[in-house]
């Protein structure tokens, strides 16, 4: 017997509809926009209960639901949504970007075509210090008047590079090989798809405030400016249960209890065996486990139980 099934009509987000295709800028000459996308918080509800159409649960209920499967990281339902962006962004920021092979992507090919004449500038004020504490980080910025003299030599190296790059190919070098030495500022382009699930991953990751701060741009426009328009309750629970939260380890959370409980000397004990506590020249020396553990106490405005 042949069954009978709900018509089913595409959802459609007003909200996100209203920026469709609308570029945000980012940077000096990057942008990030939306092409296309698929379902919406009531997809996600409706996969999570496994039902057709439109469903029967009130607004509230929904929500509850969305809370739960975030809190209690039920990860499939997410992934029954789907987005597509066209984005231009600088290569050095895109390598990073890629790292995220959840996607779905098709970039701009400078073996086919001349390579996008822009790069990413950097402002006399924004040329950042080397972080003393994280490798691969930075902090704090260099003097305006040094980054003024940067940026000056900066214009002008892309300048040269540049006009080099145009004679090879006029010249009529192949533009797989006329490129090679084409900055790392220069901007790419990009279509990039990919699931809410994994986008959700990719947003906890580069808006943290340890992300490079180009990229970190770029994820706060589509965490802020894209994904809270599209799904507004999954938004809110990620920004609760995921973003804006802080996990302790098994460890920290027995020091903590032993904090908490005033028996320092135990939170101590348990310091010292995790090599928290060794000393050189009368300083800790430098792990960064403990480091982080300081930076959670903080944000509880809880004291360290030791001393520097």
């Amino acid at each position: 017997m042949q069954e009978e099934f709900e018509k089913l009509e595409r959802v459609r987000v007003e909200a996100l509809d209203e920026i469709l295709g609308k570029p945000f800028k980012v940077l000096n000459d990057g942008f990030i926009r939306v092409v296309d996308y698929m379902g919406s918080d009531q997809s996600i509800v409706q996969a999570a209960r496994v039902s057709y159409g439109k469903g029967t649960k009130q607004v509230r209920q929904d929500r509850g639901l969305i809370r739960y499967l975030m809190r209690h990281k039920h990860t499939t339902p997410f992934e029954m949504c789907e987005i597509k962006f066209h984005i231009r962004v600088p290569m050095d920021a895109w390598r990073q970007w890629i790292r995220h092979r959840t996607a779905n992507v098709n970039e701009y090919s400078t073996r086919y075509s001349i390579a996008i004449d822009s790069a990413y500038e950097t402002e006399p004020s924004m040329w950042r210090k080397q972080s003393k504490d994280n490798k691969q980080g930075s902090e704090g910025f260099l003097d305006e008047r040094i980054g003024a003299e940067l940026s000056k030599q900066e214009k002008e190296m892309h300048r040269i590079v540049r006009e080099i790059y145009q004679k090879r190919v006029e010249l009529g070098v192949a533009r797989e090989q006329a490129r090679k030495d084409l900055p790392l500022s220069t901007y790419t382009e990009a279509y990039w798809k990919i699931d809410l699930h994994n986008l959700l991953h990719f947003l906890r990751l580069r808006m943290d405030s340890h992300a490079q701060y180009e990229i970190r741009q770029y994820a706060q426009i589509i965490g802020n400016e894209i994904v809270s328009k599209w799904v507004p309750l999954t938004w809110e629970a990620f920004n609760d249960f995921q973003l804006n939260t802080t996990g302790f380890s098994a460890l920290e959370m027995e020091i903590l209890k032993n904090m908490l409980s005033d028996n320092p000397v135990a939170a101590l004990a348990l310091a010292e065996n995790a090599g928290w506590l060794r000393k050189k020249d009368g300083k800790l020396v430098k792990s960064l486990e403990r480091i982080e553990f300081e930076q959670k106490l903080q944000k509880l405005n809880l004291q360290v139980p030791w001393e520097e």
